[in-house]
């Protein structure tokens, strides 16, 4: 069966004004499309879904919310809202299973697009690195804030580790002038003497000529772990966040790195808040650059197979399967 494609600028312009999210569902009711398919923003789509939902028209959202982290009750504005959710990874369709949502696994685009074996040397040609330099990649994250909190203890952390190993190269890539100018300001004061070399975006290219990585939880743990490179995970919040968090909000999982999310183990050390400190970092990471880790890397390639499933396709076929089912 042929989807009907709704096409209408709307779609593509500013739906925050007054209005303009009450006349998309409006349009998209009296298109009557065959599926709706709702890629993440789930505080957007969700709402819109159930209205389509509720109008008829089945419902898909792709990329499942961290329903399964936290926030648990919100499984069933999902299943009320969705006809199928389309989950990037294995531990999310055990959850939606577990509570009888509709959910297929149909793998990660990132585990697609990185290849299983990638080419260190020449990464490292890249950026003016040497087959026998021992380097050490520090991602502090994206986001001002995140560079903010992490900067300072990763830098000390880098200069600990390049007092143990003099011959360390420290790599820092960041997304762009602003975020290099307050990294740099924060190493003036935090670690003066430390030779690092700050790169232009070239997150992956770091990752990949790096014998280990020091970086912030979220998708980069995932990339990392792609390209086979061994990490510590080191995050912090805001003071007063993080109360919040403890105590306002129930946490239903063992990890925060994917992962060790994936392995259901303690594959990488994790770190949080006051335990997110230079010693306990530099502790976890010496042995990394200095030592063996293949029993790890073997472990990041069984992960990485079992999440590469060609994710575009598979979701097609569950869209399609949808749509057929009725």
């Amino acid at each position: 069966m042929c989807l009907n494609i709704f096409r209408k600028s709307l779609i593509f312009n500013d739906l925050r004004g007054p209005g303009r999210r009450k006349r998309l569902i409006r349009d998209l009711i009296a298109a009557k499309p065959d599926v709706f398919i709702g890629i993440d923003a789930p505080d957007f789509n969700l709402g819109l879904e159930l209205k389509l939902r509720r109008a008829g028209i089945r419902t898909v959202h792709y990329v499942s919310p961290s329903v399964w982290a936290w926030r648990q009750k919100r499984i069933f504005n999902i299943a009320e809202a969705t006809s199928l959710v389309l989950s990037l990874l294995p531990f999310e369709k055990a959850f939606y299973d577990k509570h009888d949502v509709p959910c297929t696994f149909v793998g990660h685009t990132l585990a697609d697009d990185i290849p299983l074996d990638t080419d260190t040397n020449a990464a490292r040609a890249k950026l003016n690195l040497s087959a026998d330099d021992i380097v050490l990649a520090l991602l502090p994250g994206s986001r001002g804030s995140e560079v903010g909190l992490l900067s300072e203890t990763y830098l000390q952390t880098a200069q600990k580790l390049q007092e143990r190993i003099p011959e360390l190269k420290v790599i820092v890539p960041l997304v762009n002038d602003k975020r290099k100018a307050q990294f740099t300001e924060i190493k003036e004061k935090a670690a003066p003497n430390l030779k690092v070399q700050l790169l232009d975006g070239q997150s992956s290219e770091a990752m990949t000529a790096a014998n280990a990585v020091l970086l912030a939880s979220g998708t980069a743990t995932l990339e990392a772990m792609l390209y086979k490179k061994p990490m510590v995970v080191g995050y912090k919040f805001k003071p007063v966040s993080y109360w919040i968090f403890k105590n306002f909000f129930t946490f239903n999982i063992k990890y925060f790195s994917l992962p060790n999310l994936l392995a259901d183990a303690p594959l990488v050390p994790e770190f949080l808040q006051d335990e997110c400190n230079s010693d306990a970092l530099a502790d976890a990471l010496f042995p990394m650059l200095k030592g063996d880790s293949q029993a790890l890397i073997n472990k990041f390639y069984d992960i990485h197979n079992n999440i590469r499933l060609d994710a575009s396709k598979q979701a097609a076929l569950a869209v399609k399967e949808l749509i057929n089912a009725n």
